[in-house]
C-alpha cells in the first residue's frame, strides 16, 4: 500500500465526488488502504441520522466501499506511531482529534502517503506525507 485514505476522502467517494474518484482511479485500488477507524467514523455518522432513504443510501454506499477497498490493519508499529504523533503535536500545541492522529499514524508507520481533503489540518503531523485529493495536485 502506498496511500492511506482519510475519512473525508472515503466520504467524498461515497458522495461520488469527481476529484476523489479520479484520484482513486489514478492511485489504483490495490495501492490504497483504509484504516478501520475511518469506517468506524463513517458508521457513526450514518447511525446518528434518523431512519430515512438518505441514511439507507449512505449505508449502501459504505457497504459497496467496504467490499472494494482494502484495510490498513492496526499494528504495533501504528500504536508506536500514534503515541509519537500525539505527543509531538501536544508539545507543539497543535493537537488534532485522536481519530485523525490515529489515521495519520497508519500512514507514518507504513511510510505511506495520506490522501485527504483537508491537507492543511493533517499537514501538522510531523513526518506525514499528505496529498490533497480535493485538488488537481492528486493528478500531478
Amino acid at each position: 500500500m502506498s496511500t492511506i485514505l482519510d475519512t473525508n476522502v472515503v466520504s467524498a467517494l461515497m458522495r461520488g465526488d469527481d476529484e476523489a474518484i479520479v484520484a482513486l482511479t489514478r492511485a489504483g485500488k490495490g495501492n490504497v488502504a483504509v484504516p478501520h477507524l475511518v469506517f468506524a467514523e463513517i458508521v457513526y455518522g450514518i447511525e446518528r441520522l434518523t431512519a430515512s432513504r438518505r441514511r439507507d443510501r449512505l449505508r449502501e454506499r459504505l457497504d459497496l466501499l467496504l467490499g472494494e477497498l482494502p484495510r490498513a490493519p492496526w499494528t504495533d508499529a501504528v500504536s508506536e506511531a500514534f503515541g509519537r504523533v500525539k505527543a509531538e503535536l501536544e508539545r507543539r500545541g497543535k493537537r488534532i482529534e485522536d481519530f485523525d492522529a490515529a489515521i495519520a499514524a497508519h500512514a507514518v508507520a507504513t511510510g505511506a502517503t495520506l490522501a485527504t481533503m483537508d491537507k492543511k489540518h493533517m499537514a501538522r503531523v510531523p513526518g506525514l506525507v499528505v496529498e490533497d485529493w480535493s485538488r488537481q495536485e492528486s493528478r500531478a
